[in-house]
C-alpha cells in the first residue's frame, strides 16, 4: 500500500509538505504543488482519511442543516455547499430541521455529534445559544436567517428591499390593490418581506386594507388565494413571500381563471420560467449563498480569529416574466 513516505520521496519533499498539499495550503509553492500532485497520480496515493480523522479528532465533513431540503431553494443552497466542499476534500452531512422550533437544539445537537468540522445553518428556532458551547472549537456560518444568543457570520438575502421592488414593480404596471401571500410561521425572513411589503404600500399610496395580507400555513395558501380574490375591491395583484408558497399560489389562480391577477414571487422555483404565463419573482440566487457561505465557513477553518464582517446582506434581484401583467 502506498504511503505518503512514498509519495515524499518521489516528490523530493517531506511527508509534512506532502500533507500540507494535501490540505491545499496556501503556502506551498506552486512546483512544489505540481511535483508532489505528479507524485501522488503516478503512484496512485489515497490518503488515510481514517487515520486523518483519528489524528485530528474530526472528520473530513462540513455539517448542513436547513428548514427542508425538499426546498427548491435549500437544495439550491445544499447542492451549493456540497460542490464547494468536494472541491476542498470534503463531504457533507444533510439534516432537516423540519417546521418544529422545538426539535431545532435536539436535531443539529446529533449532527453536531459526528464531530464535523463546521456548520452550515438556517436556523428556524427563535434562540440558538445552544451552540456556544459547540462554537468554541467549531466554527458555524448562518444562512438565510440571522442566528439570535450567539455570534456568528452570516449571509441573509435583502428580504425587506426584495419586497420593497416586488410591490413597486406591480404599482409600476398600475396595480393600486397588492395582496400579499406569505407564511404563518414567524420566521425572520416573512416578517422582513411583509415590512418591506407594507413600507412599499405607505410609500406608494396603495390599498393598505388588512384584509389584503394574509397568513397560512403553505398547504392552505390556495385557500387564502381564494378568499383574497372574493373580498369586496379584490387585489388585481398578488405577492407571494417565498417559492414554496408561489407553488400553490399559482395554479390556485390557474383554476380559478384568473391570468388576468398579476404574481411576483420572492424566490424562483422549478418551471417557474416556463409556465404559462412565466412568473415573475425576486431572485435570491441560493447557489452564490451555498458559495459564499461555504467560503466563509472555509476561512474560518483555516484561520480561526480572523478579523471578518460578521453579517452580511446580499442583494437580490427582481425578474420579470409574464405573470407581470398590467393592471386592466
Amino acid at each position: 500500500m502506498t504511503t505518503m513516505q512514498d509519495v515524499a520521496k518521489l516528490a523530493g519533499v517531506s511527508a509534512k509538505t506532502v500533507s500540507r498539499v494535501f490540505n491545499d495550503d496556501p503556502h506551498v509553492t506552486d512546483d512544489t504543488r505540481r511535483r508532489v500532485s505528479e507524485a501522488m497520480e503516478s503512484l496512485k496515493y489515497v490518503p488515510n482519511m481514517m487515520a486523518r480523522t483519528f489524528r485530528s479528532g474530526r472528520a473530513s465533513v462540513v455539517g448542513i442543516a436547513v428548514p427542508d431540503i425538499g426546498d427548491p431553494f435549500f437544495a439550491a443552497i445544499i447542492r451549493s455547499v456540497d460542490r464547494e466542499s468536494r472541491l476542498r476534500g470534503m463531504s457533507t452531512a444533510v439534516t432537516s430541521l423540519g417546521d418544529d422550533p422545538a426539535l431545532e437544539q435536539s436535531t443539529v445537537e446529533s449532527l453536531l455529534r459526528l464531530q464535523v468540522n463546521g456548520l452550515i445553518i438556517a436556523p428556524i428556532a427563535a434562540d440558538q445559544a445552544y451552540l456556544a458551547p459547540w462554537l468554541v472549537n467549531m466554527p458555524a456560518v448562518f444562512i438565510d436567517r440571522t442566528p439570535t444568543g450567539v455570534t456568528g457570520d452570516s449571509f441573509v438575502e435583502d428580504d425587506f428591499g426584495g419586497a420593497y421592488e416586488a410591490t413597486r414593480h406591480l404599482h409600476s404596471l398600475g396595480h393600486t390593490r397588492v395582496g400579499f401571500v406569505g407564511d404563518a410561521d414567524p420566521v425572520s425572513t416573512t416578517e422582513q418581506r411583509v415590512r418591506g411589503y407594507r413600507q412599499a404600500v405607505a410609500d406608494l399610496g396603495l390599498d393598505d386594507r388588512a384584509e389584503l395580507l394574509v397568513r397560512a400555513s403553505t398547504h392552505d395558501a390556495a385557500d387564502a388565494v381564494r378568499r383574497l380574490l372574493r373580498i369586496d375591491d379584490p387585489p388585481t395583484a398578488i405577492f407571494s413571500s417565498n417559492a414554496r408558497t408561489s407553488l400553490e399560489v399559482f395554479p390556485a389562480l390557474q383554476r380559478l381563471d384568473r391570468t388576468d391577477v398579476a404574481l411576483v414571487s420572492f424566490g424562483d422555483f422549478p418551471m417557474a420560467a416556463s409556465l404559462q404565463p412565466s412568473v415573475t419573482v425576486i431572485d435570491q440566487d441560493p447557489d452564490r449563498l451555498g458559495l459564499l457561505a461555504t467560503e466563509r465557513l472555509f476561512t474560518r477553518i483555516e484561520t480561526p480569529g480572523k478579523r471578518l464582517k460578521r453579517a452580511t446582506v446580499v442583494p437580490v434581484q427582481l425578474v420579470e416574466r409574464g405573470s407581470s401583467v398590467r393592471a386592466s
